[in-house]
C-alpha cells in the first residue's frame, strides 16, 4: 500500500539521484511502466500528498495508542514499514509526514534503533 502512493512523489526525485549513465533506462523503463512521462506521472505533487496521507490512516491510528506498530517494541512490521519511508527519507526533500502526525514520532524513533543507524544514513539533496 505504501510503495504505489510514494512512488508518484519522489519518482522525479529518485530520477535525479542516478548516474547519467542509468538514466536513459529508467526513464524508458518507467514511462513504460507508468504509460506517461515521469513529470506527468508525479504531476499535482500537493493533491498526491493529501491521498497519501489520508492513505496512512491505518499506521497512524495504530501509533496513537502504542509506539510501535508492533506494540511496546519495535518489530517485523516496524522495520518493514520504517524502510518504506527511509528510502524516499534518501532521495528526497520533500516532506511525506507533516511534523505533528504521530507517525513523525515513531519514524524519529525507528531512526535511532540500532544505535541510531537509520539516522546516520545521509539524506540525498
Amino acid at each position: 500500500m505504501l510503495h504505489p502512493g510514494l512512488i508518484r512523489l519522489i519518482l522525479l526525485d529518485i530520477f535525479r539521484h542516478l548516474d547519467e549513465r542509468d538514466k536513459p533506462y529508467f526513464r524508458e523503463s518507467r514511462e513504460e511502466r507508468f504509460g506517461t512521462t515521469l513529470e506527468a506521472a508525479c504531476a499535482d505533487h500537493e493533491g498526491k500528498l493529501a491521498s497519501f496521507r489520508q492513505s496512512l490512516a491505518p499506521l497512524r491510528a495504530t501509533l496513537q495508542g502504542q509506539p510501535y506498530l508492533g506494540g511496546a517494541a519495535p518489530n517485523y512490521a516496524d522495520y518493514l514499514v520504517f524502510g518504506a519511508f527511509q528510502w524516499p527519507r534518501m532521495v528526497s526533500r520533500f516532506a511525506l509526514i507533516a511534523e505533528d502526525d504521530p507517525i513523525a514520532g515513531w519514524f524519529e524513533r525507528c531512526l535511532d534503533l540500532f544505535d541510531g543507524l537509520g539516522r546516520r544514513a545521509l539524506p540525498g539533496n
